[in-house]
Formats: C-alpha cells, structure tokens, sequence
C-alpha cells in the first residue's frame, strides 16, 4: 500500500493498521521520523522498541528476522525501527518476507526511516503492492502543510488553536514537525489542557513557553556553514556554545537546509535561476524574501553532486549525534568545520 505526506498530515491513514512493514522514504527525514513515531504511537501494544542500523542489515540481512521474531527482554512486545540510507534494508526485508511466508511465524512489526530512498527505489518497490506494508515518500514541508499538522497535533493534545498561532509555531520550528509537537506538548501542558476538556491557547501564552526562534539560534549558524563562511564560523560555534543551542537540533535545521536546496535545484534543473520563480513558486519551495539572499549564496556552492554527498554524511551523524550525546557538541562542531570548508571550494 502506499501513502502520501499529506495522509499523514491528518493523522495516521486508516490503513496503516493492516500493515506491519513501513518504509518511510523522502528527503525530509523530520517528516518520515514524525511519520514513524505517529505508528508506533498508534500500535495497541507497542512494547519495547529494538533500534537497528541499515548498515548492519546490509552485512547480515537475516538480523532483521531475528530481531522481528525475538522475545523482548522482558517477554513483551517490541517493534523494530530502521533508519536505513538509501537501500540498505532491501535484502534483509526481502529476507523477512520470505521466512515469513515460508512459515517462520509471526514478526514484531518492522519501521524503516530510509530518508535518501524514494519511492521508486528497490525497497519501496518490494512494498508498495503488499497488503502488509505502507510505503511513503516525505519532501522538505512547506509553511501551509506544517500548519496543518500543527492544528491535528494541538486537536490530539484538546488545544484549540487559531491559524495565526499554528503557523507561528510551525514557523518558530522551522518547518520541522518534530520540534513543532514539542512546543504543542509543552503549550498543551502550559495551559492544562485535555482532549476530554479541550482550551483555547492564545499567542501570549505560546510566547511565554515558546523556544527561541531558528533566526536567533540556529539558522546564522546554518548559513556559515552551508554559505562556505569560514572566517565567521568560530563566531558561530563559540555563539552555539554560549547560547547551550542543542546540537540535534541544530543538526536538524542543517538538515532541512540541505534539503531544501536540493529540493530548489531540482526544480530549477541545470540552467535554471530564482529569478524565474514566481512568488507561488518560491513560497511552495520555502523560499521566503528575508532568506532569500542566504538561499542564492549557497545555490551556488551547493552542486547536486554536492548535495547528494552531504545529505547521508548529516544523516550519518545525526546517528553519531545521538549514540554519543555526551560528545555531541565536540563531534558537530568538527563536522561543521569540516562542511563549511567544502562549501567554500569551487
């Protein structure tokens, strides 16, 4: 079965409770991620959650078998999540299926967040025609589509919302669903809130909660980095570690970034410029005019061949990030200097 961003954006899609293997594919990771954790969120006994990397399902396909079939520690339930790049899952999928079908038993259902697949890859073709699976591809949000996300989470949370205030914190979240219902769930527990006795949350209280907005955290650093600015980055990260910016985050709104270019030079295809969008156009492709001069600069040291090396390197350590949380600030800050210099190269 396949289903599409939009789907999700209402909810999780009716049919997703046939399915037990879920592929989520696409450049927003944030949206595949958000994506994976409304089905977990939805499974009637999700029990203990078993994380594994695609890069060991490639050197062992039969580990995820295993895994799906294995008894959790404590005899409960368990769910598997995958965050894969690109194919990596695809054999130990295919495997899954075939012991499956050949009487192996029943599996733990299976999540795989592969955010540099698509939905044309080898994996979402296995899938897409299963009644046991749901495939979904998630491309870099736009400011509308977040918004209604952010009402369907405040309407789960019994938040009334108006649509200045859930623009407001999709925009105050960059765009990333993630971190937009983190300040729906602290907002909701600020104004005691219940979907059994709903309220109504105005912008005065959302600002007395609310976190420090990506143009005063993240995003100055964000385009030093993707800008190829190295003569401003120790600013930047001395900046990162004076205001205590989360290192995950950060990554996230680098991430976005990313994908968002990739999404505009798509679009524009080799010989194309901005200034043959139309503001509807550029609107769609998140290109508001106060980023617009910051976006420009870096179309032009981001190459697609670029593009497609940096965006699994940030994935890659996304996972270092939270495997190491300790180091976390160290390891991001190396990675940037590292990232800011091949910017710079022409």
């Amino acid at each position: 079965m396949k289903a599409t961003q939009r789907d999700f954006a209402r909810g999780v899609p009716r049919n997703a409770g046939q399915a037990s293997i879920f592929f989520f594919c696409g450049p927003d990771e944030a949206g595949a991620s958000a994506a994976a954790n409304a089905i977990i969120k939805g499974l009637p006994d999700a029990g203990e959650r078993v994380d594994v990397s695609g890069a060991d399902l490639r050197k062992d396909p039969a580990m995820l078998g295993d895994e799906a079939r294995s008894d959790s520690l404590f005899g409960d339930k368990r769910h598997i999540l995958v965050r894969a790049n690109g194919d990596e899952a695809h054999d130990a999928v295919k495997a899954l299926i075939e012991t499956g079908e050949a009487g192996a038993g029943d599996a733990a259902p299976v999540l795989i967040v592969a955010t540099s697949a698509t939905d044309k890859s080898r994996t979402a073709k296995l899938l897409e025609k299963r009644a046991d699976a749901l495939v979904a591809m998630f491309y870099p949000p736009d400011l509308q589509s977040v918004s209604v996300s952010v009402r369907a989470m405040a309407d789960s949370a019994g938040l009334r919302l108006g649509g200045d205030l859930a623009e407001r914190i999709a925009r105050g979240a960059g765009l990333d669903v993630r971190l937009a219902q983190s300040e729906v769930t602290k907002l909701a527990l600020y104004c005691d809130a219940d979907p059994l006795v709903p309220k109504t949350a105005s912008i005065e209280e959302y600002e007395e909660i609310g976190a420090s907005t990506e143009e005063d955290g993240f995003q100055p650093l964000v385009n030093a980095v993707m800008g190829g600015e190295t003569g401003r980055l120790d600013k930047e990260i001395r900046r990162m570690r004076e205001l205590g910016l989360n290192p995950v985050g950060l990554l996230l709104a680098l991430e976005r970034r990313a994908a968002q270019l990739a999404q505009i030079s798509a679009k524009l295809g080799p010989r194309g410029s901005l200034d043959n969008l139309g503001k509807g156009e550029k609107a769609q492709l998140g290109i508001f005019w106060r980023e617009e001069r910051d976006i420009r600069l870096q179309l032009g040291r981001w190459s697609h061949p670029k593009l497609n090396r940096l965006i699994p390197r940030l994935i890659e350590l996304h996972r270092t990030l939270l495997a190491n949380s300790q180091a976390a600030e160290l390891l991001l800050a190396q990675d940037l200097a590292q990232i800011a210099r091949f910017a710079a190269k022409r």
